[in-house]
């Protein structure tokens, strides 16, 4: 996940006070906005109300419950939505089990859709978080999901070493960063160029930001890569590109590339938040750098097609997949009392409001709605790269790598590479937790 937002106690209030928002005004908001809607038959799909019991403990009835609300929001059925949120609310909790948990935050999307409040909370729930953030806590939270969780450093270590391998042997390097990750690839790449065979070549580092909660803390990190970089002997500079609204913005005068400069571009959870409109034309304003080579590397999931069609009920499905199989993983990666853990799943509750609760016209930055959250899948990111890029694959230097990185952690974690001779379509690899795909990275080169 990006790691760019973070909670404190003030936040639990704010949650706090729209569960009880929930139970006082909530349902009255849902009746009056249905007023005039007409009443739906329930289909063989639906549960009737009389059905809907607290399932026994252990069992995962937080999936079915919110899966009937989402139908029950789509049809507009105010008298199902009223009783399945009162169930949901009255069974999850942000501080419970796995279940609990995704009842909880989930239930947040429901209102916030049926309500047609989601900007508002959007808004109010990022705000919170960026009044408290500090680089002290943005660095133990990474540090320690990075402790235990290969979600980040898989497409860290994958990168790097795709990276070092293009650029070897030139001496000027300018890596593009576009990520909201704090640098925290990069001293790694650093250790590596300090001990290349060859002349330590020039670094120059152009950073882009636009969550303007890592736009605060950038100066203090710079600084420390500049130490750092004297402490292992590399030529280095960093520029931070921070007044951006959104990545759409970003053109090729603002990079300051250079005509004698090898040239990477890395993209880590970055084009997913690039309106879906623009897209295209990012990607070709990367090919227009005439890069060495292009990282790309993006959480598993298709948040888009269902957004295009307009599909609610498809869309929350896969976003109830998606964060299933984070909240899963973190409940097992994280003691159950961990204020980190709780941190990052706060994180994702601001994540499926901005996708579940917000309209697709409140995905503006004229509208304050932030950036744009539709994951697409590595498929669907190959079919739009390939219109500017060739795919490369991983070597087998990158490839042990990886999976000497996996083993550091508990068991659960998996490299998947693409099928030799199979499939000459399947790009990247993919990192997968137990057995089911969630990060997938690759790496192109300019198409001739």
């Amino acid at each position: 996940m990006d790691i760019t937002l973070f909670s404190t106690n003030k936040e639990a209030n704010f949650l706090q006070q729209y569960s009880n928002q929930i139970k006082i005004n909530g349902l009255a908001a849902i009746d009056m906005q249905s007023t005039n809607q007409p009443q739906n038959s329930h289909t063989s799909t639906s549960r009737s109300s009389g059905s809907s019991e607290p399932c026994p403990a252990g069992t995962k009835w937080a999936s079915r419950l919110l899966m009937e609300c989402a139908r029950a929001v789509s049809e507009k059925d105010s008298s199902k939505i009223n009783h399945l949120l009162w169930m949901l609310n009255e069974l999850a909790s942000p501080y419970g089990d796995c279940e609990q948990k995704l009842a909880s935050y989930f239930l947040q999307a429901l209102f916030c859709k049926a309500t047609d409040s989601g900007l508002r909370c959007y808004k109010t729930l990022t705000s919170v978080a960026e009044k408290s953030h500090s680089f002290d806590s943005a660095r133990k939270l990474i540090l320690k999901f990075q402790e235990v969780s290969p979600w980040t450093t898989f497409g860290h270590v994958a990168s790097n070493g795709a990276i070092l391998e293009a650029l070897d042997g030139e001496t000027k390097l300018h890596i593009i960063d576009i990520s909201n990750t704090l640098c925290t690839q990069w001293p790694t790449l650093l250790e590596a160029l300090a001990t290349r065979n060859d002349e330590t070549p020039h670094l120059k580092l152009t950073v882009v930001v636009t969550a303007n909660i890592v736009k605060s803390v950038m100066k203090e990190i710079g600084q420390r890569m500049e130490k750092f970089a004297r402490l292992m002997g590399v030529p280095f500079e960093i520029n931070v590109i921070s007044g951006l609204n959104n990545l759409g913005e970003l053109t090729k005068e603002d990079l300051g590339v250079q005509e004698d400069e090898a040239i990477a571009v890395n993209c880590i959870g970055a084009l997913r938040r690039i309106e879906v409109e623009e897209r295209r034309a990012v990607i070709r304003m990367f090919q227009s750098l005439r890069p060495r080579v292009v990282t790309v590397v993006e959480e598993e999931a298709d948040l888009f097609s269902s957004s295009v069609n307009h599909d609610f009920v498809k869309c929350f499905e896969e976003c109830l997949r998606f964060y299933t199989l984070y909240f899963d993983m973190l409940e097992e990666s994280f003691f159950p009392t961990s204020n980190e853990r709780l941190m990052l799943e706060r994180e994702c509750s601001r994540s499926i409001v901005r996708v579940l609760g917000c309209d697709h016209h409140d995905h503006d930055d004229k509208n304050g709605g932030g950036e744009c959250e539709r994951r697409e899948r590595g498929s669907q990111w190959s079919e739009r790269l390939k219109e500017a890029f060739s795919p490369i694959g991983f070597s087998d230097d990158v490839v042990d790598d990886v999976k000497a990185l996996l083993k550091r952690y508990r068991s659960g974690w998996a490299l998947v590479l693409p099928p030799q001779g199979e499939d000459i379509d399947q790009t990247g690899v993919y990192l997968t937790w137990k057995e089911e795909p969630v990060v997938w990275a690759s790496i192109w080169k300019p198409s001739n």
